[in-house]
């Protein structure tokens, strides 16, 4: 079954707001694994708006890595900080991110034939500390076709294009997923996906893209949280990719 990492960002931003430690972020990861999720992701950024460097550290220490859940660490490795802080926590997982210094949030995928020297550079020093990565991608042939020349070990699929055209045509929105993750497997790369995926989208995506290893959800998971309750949450995403 497709594995569930849930990004845990939208809860230290909802700490941050106010200060102090409410809600506790150590306590929430510990929560979402216990209550289902198969890892944790977070997503530091330089400003730290969300999720602390210090955080990283702390919550390393709670990933029931003895019962096979793990821990992916999210981040643009052009950061000499970001890099230090993976090499120093050795994640399960390290996904790389394009993000410019301030963006909001992630738009779009690895240009891995203009990237590919510093790629490949980059992705050789996490290897060789024993850290499986994933490169954030457009459902490109040729981005995939080239991020296999980088030498990572997964992609991750940026989905936001398949979420926005999914009600008025889900087939159309999917077709480019399906083609992506088949050049991926042929060449031999794990396929992760993440972005904007939800509750109404995802088990559609699941079922059609075959070989699909993780998904990380966090914005609709903490937004469905709000309603339904974290741990019912979970579950209904776990429902989605069985």
């Amino acid at each position: 079954m497709t594995k569930l990492s849930v990004n845990i960002n939208k809860f230290a931003t909802l700490r941050n707001a106010r200060g102090g430690n409410n809600p506790d972020l150590i306590k929430v990861a510990i929560d979402c694994q216990r209550f289902g999720a198969d890892g944790i992701t977070v997503h530091p950024r330089p400003d730290e708006r969300h999720i602390r460097y210090q955080d990283v550290y702390e919550l390393k220490k709670v990933i029931r890595s003895d019962k096979g859940l793990e821990f992916n660490i999210e981040g643009n490795p052009t950061e000499k900080k970001f890099i230090d802080l993976v090499l120093d926590i050795r994640p399960d997982q390290v996904t790389l991110v394009p993000d410019d210094l301030n963006q909001l949030t992630s738009n779009h995928g690895w240009d891995t034939i203009k990237e590919k020297s510093f790629l490949t550079e980059i992705i050789a020093v996490f290897k060789a500390n024993k850290i499986r990565v994933s490169i954030f991608v457009d459902p490109s042939e040729t981005m995939i076709t080239h991020a296999k020349e980088t030498g990572t070990d997964r992609i991750e699929l940026y989905t936001e294009s398949y979420a926005s055209h999914y009600e008025k045509n889900k087939e159309q929105a999917l077709s480019p997923y399906v083609n992506a993750a088949s050049v991926a497997q042929k060449l031999g790369l794990g396929i992760n996906a993440g972005h904007d995926l939800d509750l109404h989208n995802l088990a559609y995506f699941a079922k059609h893209v075959h070989h699909l290893q993780e998904v990380s959800i966090g914005h609709a998971v903490v937004c469905d949280a709000l309603y339904l309750g974290l741990e019912n949450t979970i579950q209904l995403y776990k429902r989605c990719l069985a």
